[in-house]
């Protein structure tokens, strides 16, 4: 299975398709139909027939059961990478048995000492970046993963299986990839993204979302004239963040923590701008981290005057939790299917956001499950090949008939 699994992973990365939040188009860059196409291309190999959504780039496909099940179950994966490290000219290294040691790329080294998940994998086949670039397992080991799956019950067809329904989409790693997804059509029981990273892991919460922009207008007057007249709108900006709460800072934060996120600040005398993320895990916590921005600016008004300080505050996504709670068979079901294996699963709050969120609020519990990636979003990341194997396993159990 390794030998499937590894070459469709490394056609994969190699296709450049890095999203961009400059765009305004759905998906954000033309490139990512490279992939899907590719998909498109490997599926009909398998007998399948996808469809490809030629406007948004979603592939979907379907494998219908083979002993009359009427559950069925979906699994997504997402085929951009981050538009932040260049995901052009990916180069991977394959690194067989492992033998503990730091790994020297061009200009990084993966060492040990810095990374301590590293010794765990000694003896194991390793697959990294040259050091250039992303790896691109974010999440194209999903992608990798899930095709293997669907080559696995097509070349057992005596092995029984519910309905499988699959979609590779756009743009995760920006927002948005799936607004225009036919969530309903695709009508499925549950679903599954194959997106984290440990394994074995299930992972159901995530942060509740928001986006925050202040806005900031000064008085602009020439300094030798500023007594009392002055708003230097840039120092008004380091006011306000010195009246955020120093203990919500994501650096001093972690596991259901959240935090108020400075992402950029810019400003002369007569305005500043800055732009927050906010996350929080619990819904009461979230709304009152919300209210201390709009708190801060009525006081900033009080003290410079009426419309100096603007705070936009824009949701992004909630809490998956909320929902799968009161249904939370998909999560039982994978629970069980990792449990088979004779190891454990693990579940840890999501410190980000997921397509799962998105899919789980809008009627289609998608709890998300880890790939055997590691230290996605740069140079330093990598994937264990027999983890990769291993969540194909875990795929196959979640699919077969019980």
């Amino acid at each position: 299975m390794n030998n499937i699994l590894l070459d469709y992973f490394l056609n994969y990365v190699k296709i450049d398709t890095m999203s961009s939040e400059d765009s305004n188009t759905t998906p954000s860059t033309m490139k990512q139909f490279d992939l899907a196409r590719k998909l498109v291309k490997d599926l009909k190999d398998l007998g399948l027939e996808p469809k490809l959504d030629e406007k948004n780039c979603y592939v979907t496909c379907e494998l219908k059961s083979n002993c009359n099940s009427n559950l069925t179950i979906g699994f997504f994966a997402h085929m951009d990478t981050i538009p932040g490290f260049s995901g052009t000219n990916v180069n991977p290294q394959i690194i067989k048995n492992y033998d503990g040691k730091p790994i020297k790329l061009k200009g990084i080294t993966l060492d040990p000492a810095n990374f301590e998940f590293l010794p765990n994998l000694k003896g194991k086949t390793l697959i990294t970046t040259d050091g250039t670039t992303v790896l691109g397992a974010d999440d194209k080991a999903g992608v990798s993963e899930i095709m293997t799956m669907l080559n696995y019950f097509i070349t057992n067809p005596t092995v029984p299986h519910v309905n499988i329904k699959v979609a590779f989409t756009p743009d995760e790693e920006i927002g948005g990839g799936l607004a225009n997804f036919d969530i309903k059509g695709f009508n499925c029981n549950y679903a599954y993204t194959v997106d984290g990273e440990i394994y074995n892991e299930i992972d159901y919460e995530n942060f509740n979302a928001a986006s925050c922009s202040i806005d900031i207008k000064g008085l602009d007057i020439h300094p030798g004239n500023a007594k009392d007249k002055m708003i230097n709108a840039s120092l008004v900006a380091l006011e306000f963040v010195s009246m955020l709460d120093p203990k919500l800072r994501p650096e001093v934060t972690s596991g259901y923590e959240g935090f108020n996120h400075l992402c950029s600040i810019e400003g002369v005398c007569g305005n500043s701008h800055m732009e927050y993320i906010i996350r929080n895990h619990d819904a009461k916590l979230f709304l009152e981290q919300k209210n201390s921005f709009i708190d801060i600016a009525n006081e900033l008004n009080k003290k410079y005057g009426k419309d100096t300080v603007k705070v936009t505050i824009k949701d992004q996504y909630k809490n998956m939790r909320e929902w799968i709670d009161k249904d939370p068979s998909c999560v039982y079901r994978a629970k069980k299917a990792i449990e088979e294996l004779g190891i454990n699963a693990t579940s840890e709050p999501i410190r980000g956001g997921t397509d799962g969120a998105f899919l789980t609020r809008n009627g289609l519990n998608t709890p998300n499950l880890g790939t055997g990636g590691y230290n996605p979003h740069g140079p330093y990341e990598m994937a264990c090949l027999e983890e990769m194997e291993m969540v194909v396993k875990i795929l196959i159990n979640i699919a077969k008939e019980q």
